[in-house]
């Protein structure tokens, strides 16, 4: 997978639901690495699950909330440049899951939806 001079890193980071880590996953995988020099590969993973058994050894009812993301790059520079931009990018999607996501609009966020168009307020 990597030669004896890249440099690598494994980064794991765990969503609350399965559902979530999975959006963020699909978010994050659409944006192509910009140099040839740097490769990414993600997985999803359970939060007790090893970076070296990889997906290997969980069993189907074991929830995936950890997206697990490999980088190998030619240089540390380069490795470093890459996760730098990736922890923007994670910013960004963990702020519109915030704010948007389905699953947790019953929890309060940064701002009220009072005066929002196309929400209405229930009379109860």
């Amino acid at each position: 997978m990597f030669e004896a001079n890249d440099s690598y890193r494994t980064l794991n980071i765990q969503f609350p639901t399965p559902h979530l880590a999975h959006t963020a996953l699909r978010a994050l995988a659409v944006d192509q690495e910009l140099s040839p020099l740097v490769r990414r590969s993600f997985t999803l993973a359970s939060p007790g699950a090893s970076a070296a058994n990889g997906a290997g050894g969980e069993t189907a009812s074991e929830s995936k909330n950890v997206l697990r993301v490999f980088y190998t790059a030619t240089t540390n520079r380069m490795l470093r440049v890459a996760v730098n931009g990736f922890f923007e990018s994670v910013g960004v999607v963990l702020g519109v899951m915030e704010e948007l996501d389905v699953d947790v609009l019953g929890l309060p966020g940064k701002e009220g939806l009072e005066g929002v168009q196309g929400v209405e307020k229930i009379p109860g």
